[in-house]
């Protein structure tokens, strides 16, 4: 199988886009081997399982606390139906806020909204558009709050059994619903984010996901058009080999490190043992959740996202950058754990508290 994604990746890197300029706002200048690029999943997969009701003013204020860590990529919400994730249903009310007064920052930041069909991203589009109309991102030099860039994320599954279960549909039926939402994203210029969930274990087919399935998956998502891959790890079942055969088998695919992401579950605790494999393989972008929040409803027994203060720890310890900053960060991190009445699963968010703590800070 190996050998066929060989004799086809020339074909393959043909067929994406040669010429078209990569237009996810944040990937491009900090691509250096140095640099690490974390995407805060927080606010939407972090906090989308949690089953008592979150107002969404903390809601907002958990981004808005985020935005001054120095994270430069924020999945804020999702425009998924209530009825199968009701912690989202308020998330218009998220979009409206962010482009009505942006979140304070040091820099830019992209703002992600993850999208399951074309519906998702009509009621996007009506919370989007009325703000931008008026509003013009590419003209607004002269405006004292520029409009946060945007980017819109799809997903689907590795396995037949969980793309049943997480949105009632064959993979490739959801390969078939992306097609609209990709031809109304570029005509917008969106960028778009893609999920290929359950890539290292699946709670329905179990720990050994095809990971040539992946590399398919990855490859048509695209040549659709998609500006990046994230690969996650819903179930936390993913090991330091199976993670690197997984990232070899998209290499050999023709799949640029550039164009990937991971996204690891720490459920037995291997999330930043599969990290440090990952940034031996080159990888260079990394979702993760402030205070190890999450949990997937479609994947039984899977615990949190890695948490951020964790892999910024590891980061900065391998003398690479983040640009985020750790003390500001486990602060949004015990702060949000209290309010939202669970434990802080940071082991580094909270040593860096007793630090400050200790020191009188």
């Amino acid at each position: 199988m190996i050998s066929k994604f060989t004799c086809l990746r020339t074909l393959r890197l043909a067929a994406r886009h040669p010429c078209r300029p990569r237009s996810l706002a944040t990937a491009a200048p900090n691509r250096a081997a140095d640099f690490v690029r974390i995407v805060e999943v927080g606010p939407r997969d972090g906090l989308q399982n949690e089953k008592t009701s979150i107002p969404v003013d903390t809601k907002i204020e958990l981004v808005e606390r985020l935005a001054q860590t120095g994270l430069r990529t924020i999945e804020a919400g999702s425009f998924v139906s209530p009825k199968w994730v009701p912690q989202m249903a308020n998330s218009s009310d998220i979009l409206q806020h962010i482009l009505a007064s942006p979140p304070k920052s040091a820099a830019p930041i992209t703002y992600q909204w993850l999208l399951p069909n074309v519906r998702g991203l009509d009621n996007f589009l009506s919370a989007w558009e009325a703000k931008t109309s008026s509003t013009s991102m590419k003209d607004n030099a002269d405006s004292a709050s520029p409009l946060p860039e945007t980017e819109l994320s799809i997903f689907t599954a590795a396995t037949e059994s969980f793309t049943q279960k997480n949105t009632n549909c064959s993979i490739d039926e959801s390969l078939a619903r992306f097609e609209p939402i990709m031809s109304r994203a570029k005509d917008l210029d969106l960028p778009v984010r893609a999920y290929i969930s359950v890539a290292l274990g699946c709670p329905y087919e179990g720990p050994n996901v095809d990971p040539h399935k992946v590399a398919e998956l990855a490859v048509s998502l695209l040549e659709m058009g998609a500006d990046e891959i994230s690969v996650a790890d819903t179930t936390g079942m993913g090991t330091a080999p199976k993670t690197a055969e997984l990232l070899k088998t998209l290499s050999a695919a023709g799949i640029e490190k550039n164009d990937l992401a991971l996204h690891f579950h720490d459920t037995y605790g291997m999330a930043l043992v599969n990290t440090v494999v990952a940034l031996e393989h080159g990888i260079r972008t990394f979702d993760a959740a402030v205070a190890g929040l999450g949990g997937c409803p479609f994947s039984p027994g899977a615990t949190g996202n890695v948490a951020t203060e964790d892999l910024v720890h590891l980061v900065h310890s391998l003398g690479a950058k983040t640009g985020v900053d750790i003390e500001k960060l486990a602060e949004v991190g015990e702060w949000i754990s209290k309010e939202i009445g669970r434990s802080n699963e940071s082991s580094a968010g909270k040593a860096t508290l007793a630090r400050l703590r200790k020191s009188g800070r």
